[in-house]
């Protein structure tokens, strides 16, 4: 095809072509810079973009699950602090007994034994009854207590795997040792709360249990939230190195593409004026 055409202009198509190349690649250029994101929907790259999405979700459940673990970790205090509330005065209400075992221990002087126990024992009870966090408890199922009893299962992962906490009856424990005036007033009965097969010593084992329990809830808890948070960072590392723009190589990217514009408009430029040399021939 000739080049001196007034009908096809060969430089000018040739130049506006390389101008439309340049101009997209400076928009996917100055996206990517607006952005920060070499794929940020998919439009840039398909694939790409429904894995980082996928795995933003993944993120997200993770989050979740450490702020349900969050909220555990209130409730495992709370009752942690309960449990040694009433184990400290357990050992106390113990020394009690002891002296109420011994039969020269009568009239007022027992009275006043008697009247101690009954007042640790209400502060058992009060302690049973406000261990409760957000409106839920462990151990707090009482009448008049302030929370819901009940097992606590906790989501602990982004696939809504459950663990579930071990609850502590306290209304069985505080009946337990809610033994009444007329046992307190039996040195007898007092020294069969404390054999080895007594009601006391069982329910003080129970307690120490109980802790034990708490502590490894908690300690499983704990860590968890670390394993989660580990987890969390590095998805979101390979979320970085899938999705995120190289912001140095695209600003030198940037400088070049907006060289290679004007280069091409001035080209096309001179391409369009191209056919008006013809009108010379004919003067």
């Amino acid at each position: 095809m000739t080049l001196n055409s007034v009908n096809t202009n060969m430089g000018a198509m040739v130049a506006l072509q390389s101008l439309n190349a340049t101009e997209a690649q400076l928009a996917s250029t100055q996206k990517q810079i607006s952005t920060g994101y070499r794929v940020a929907d998919a439009t840039d790259d398909g694939a790409a973009y429904a894995i980082a999405q996928g795995i933003r979700s993944t993120v997200g459940s993770l989050t979740t699950a450490n702020q349900q673990l969050g909220n555990v970790q209130g409730l495992l205090s709370t009752t942690s602090s309960a449990l040694n509330n009433i184990n400290t005065t357990m050992a106390s209400m113990r020394n009690v007994l002891v002296d109420l075992a011994t039969s020269s221990v009568t009239g007022d002087q027992r009275t006043e034994y008697e009247n101690q126990y009954q007042s640790m024992l209400s502060n058992v009870q009060s302690f049973i009854q406000d261990a409760s966090y957000e409106g839920k408890t462990l151990i707090g199922n009482i009448t008049g207590g302030s929370g819901t009893f009940g097992s606590a299962a906790v989501t602990r992962n982004e696939s809504g795997d459950l663990y579930t906490i071990a609850t502590i009856g306290g209304s069985a424990l505080y009946g337990s040792i809610n033994v009444g005036t007329s046992v307190l007033a039996s040195a007898t009965q007092v020294q069969a709360l404390l054999t080895t097969t007594g009601t006391f010593l069982n329910i003080q084992a129970k307690i120490g249990e109980a802790l034990n329990t708490v502590g490894n809830s908690v300690n499983y808890v704990n860590n968890q939230i670390t394993y989660n948070n580990t987890k969390i960072d590095a998805l979101n590392s390979g979320l970085g190195s899938l999705v995120d723009a190289n912001l140095a190589q695209e600003s030198a990217q940037l400088t070049a593409l907006q060289i290679r514009q004007q280069l091409g408009t001035q080209a096309l430029s001179l391409a369009n004026q191209a056919p008006q040399t013809l009108l010379s021939l004919f003067k």
